[in-house]
C-alpha cells in the first residue's frame, strides 16, 4: 500500500504541473489562420433576397440576411444565415468553418430545425467558395461585377447540376 504521505504529496505535484500548464498561453495556429483568411470576401453584415423551389415545385422568394465574422483567433469563420418569407423564417442557420489539413474546409452547418452537420467545403478560385451538403448537392458563393455575395444551391440529377436555389446579397459595412 502506498503511504499518505506519499499520495497527498503526488496528488499536489499533480495539481501544480495542472495549473502551470493551464497558464501558459496557448499559441495561435498560423497556418489555419492563413487558410481561413481566403474566406475574407465573405466577412461582413450582408443584406438581400433569394428563390428557392419549394418540394412542390414552386418558386418561393425570401429576404435574407448574412452575418459574418472571424473569431477564435482567426482561425474559423462564424456565418448567420437567417431568412424570412411572407413574414414567416423559413432559414435561420449557423455555421463554422474552419480549415482542415488536406487543404479543403470543414463546414458545420447547425439549423433552426434541429439538423446539424459536418460537409466539405472548398475554395475553387479566389472569392469563390463551394460547399456539398451531400454528393448530389452543392452551394457556390462568390462575389458578382457589383461586389454583391451570389451564392446559388445545385443538384445533381445524372450528369447535369440543376438550379434550385438562388440569392444576392449587399454588404451594409
Amino acid at each position: 500500500m502506498y503511504s499518505r504521505k506519499l499520495v497527498i504529496t503526488f496528488i499536489l505535484v499533480l495539481s501544480v504541473t495542472m495549473v502551470s500548464k493551464a497558464q501558459q498561453p496557448q499559441t495561435v495556429d498560423k497556418e489555419a489562420q492563413v487558410e481561413i483568411a481566403k474566406l475574407e470576401f465573405l466577412t461582413g453584415n450582408w443584406k438581400g433576397t433569394g428563390w428557392i423551389y419549394t418540394q412542390q415545385g414552386i418558386r418561393d422568394t425570401f429576404d435574407q440576411t448574412e452575418v459574418v465574422q472571424f473569431k477564435n483567433e482567426g482561425t474559423a469563420l462564424l456565418v448567420e444565415g437567417r431568412g424570412v418569407s411572407k413574414g414567416v423564417v423559413i432559414h435561420n442557420a449557423l455555421a463554422i468553418i474552419t480549415p482542415d489539413k488536406e487543404g479543403a474546409y470543414n463546414f458545420d452547418s447547425y439549423l433552426f430545425s434541429g439538423r446539424s452537420g459536418n460537409y466539405k467545403g472548398e475554395m475553387k478560385g479566389e472569392n469563390l467558395f463551394y460547399w456539398y451538403p451531400s454528393e448530389f448537392i452543392r452551394y457556390i458563393i462568390t462575389l458578382n461585377e457589383k461586389g454583391q455575395w451570389f451564392e446559388k444551391g445545385e443538384m445533381k440529377r445524372g450528369d447535369n447540376w440543376f438550379q434550385f436555389f438562388e440569392m444576392t446579397l449587399d454588404k451594409l459595412d
